[in-house]
């Protein structure tokens, strides 16, 4: 009977618990937020300088022996969950913009309202927030945003945000992939006031493959800029694949950009007649970072060639919408960091120019920007 009874306590007692268990109320949602940031601050010196001023990069046209400490860019942003479903990001940055009294000022980077699971793995992203080229991207990959933009941002070619709506969905998540897709229709003008009736549709398409250490990634977008006198658009398409391990990662990133009606050229400097034409940018990304020491030491390289128009003809006169250079783009340098989050990094930066016109020589022919740096990166959050 006792031992009975024992079975009988025991049952008893592990039923209370199951059912206490089971009827525990859900732990109630409690908002939250969080402050972070991060800045890129540089010592840097000039040590050549293009002869022509060439070229729209943050270096070119300052004079040679140029040298101060900047900052390239500092975040301050704060994320704040409203409930399960919902949550706000804002950002406030400065990239290099000042006032009419030569003091640095700010502006508004991200200030978006994310409806999570609007439909079954769909986030629904409504106002200024990262486009499809930039979100979940080959700039992770490359890891160096400190350093320098990847070639679209850098180039022009897309900015990395834009005011509009936007929907990120994925096809596949768990451990090892992740496929997924990010769709936005936006004014266009990434920070600025929307000034025409236009809008830009973005799309970008990316898998995380092999343990997530692969990406291969395709974006393209479109805007419509004119409708009169004449049509005038410009339509981006980008691939990328890059991989990384614990010791490398490499990664290659290209793309092209048509522009319909950008161009205008002439047969000659005084010709009574213009013509407008189409234009083609493309480019090409290679880079690689390797680490030395875990979380201590590493180094990393990058090349890009850059062509504003492939479809220059020497035999022509342009007046708006193409340029006679090429680029080629170098940066490579050490990565030291003596705790977490905080970077140390000399790096020489290098930007060099070939001209395609006829009847041009010496350093009108080929020149250069060339940069020593030592760039700061610390991160807070």
């Amino acid at each position: 009977m006792r031992i009975t009874r024992n079975i009988a306590t025991s049952l008893l007692i592990t039923f209370s618990l199951t059912a206490g268990a089971q009827d525990a109320p859900k732990e109630e949602f409690k908002p939250s937020g969080k402050v972070w940031g991060y800045a890129f601050f540089d010592y840097f010196m000039k040590m050549h300088a293009d002869s022509l001023g060439r070229g729209k990069t943050q270096y070119a046209g300052l004079p040679n022996n140029t040298n101060t400490f900047d900052f390239r860019r500092v975040y301050l942003g704060y994320d704040y969950n409203i409930s399960e479903k919902f949550s706000t990001e804002l950002i406030l940055s400065y990239e290099g913009q000042v006032l009419s009294d030569n003091t640095r000022s700010i502006f508004l980077k991200s200030a978006n309202l994310r409806w999570k699971k609007v439909f079954p793995g769909t986030d629904l992203i409504i106002g200024q927030s990262a486009t499809p080229a930039f979100s979940n991207t080959i700039e992770k990959f490359w890891g160096y945003r400190s350093i320098e933009k990847t070639i679209l941002d850098m180039r022009g070619a897309v900015a990395s945000n834009d005011l509009g709506i936007a929907i990120q969905t994925k096809f596949i998540s768990n451990d090892k992939t992740e496929v997924g897709l990010h769709l936005m229709v936006g004014n266009g003008t990434a920070q600025k006031i929307e000034t025409d009736r236009f809008k830009r549709v973005y799309g970008g398409l990316y898998a995380l493959l092999l343990n997530k250490k692969m990406l291969v990634e395709f974006y393209g977008d479109y805007n419509r800029d004119q409708l009169d006198p004449f049509h005038k658009s410009r339509m981006t398409m980008k691939g990328a694949i890059a991989y990384t391990s614990d010791r490398i990662t490499a990664g290659i990133e290209v793309f092209n950009q048509a522009q319909e009606n950008y161009i205008v050229n002439a047969d000659s400097l005084t010709a009574a007649k213009r013509d407008t034409g189409n234009g083609s940018a493309f480019g090409a990304c290679v880079f690689l970072r390797g680490t030395i020491i875990k979380d201590k030491l590493a180094v990393f390289a990058r090349y890009d060639m850059y062509n504003p128009d492939s479809g220059f003809n020497a035999d022509k006169y342009y007046f708006a919408g193409s340029s006679p250079n090429t680029e080629s783009f170098l940066v490579a340098g050490v990565d030291y960091t003596p705790v977490k989050n905080v970077h140390l990094m000399p790096n020489i930066w290098y930007n060099s120019y070939s001209n395609r016109s006829k009847n041009v020589s010496g350093l009108k022919k080929a020149d250069n920007d060339l940069v020593a740096r030592f760039t700061f990166w610390y991160i807070f959050k």
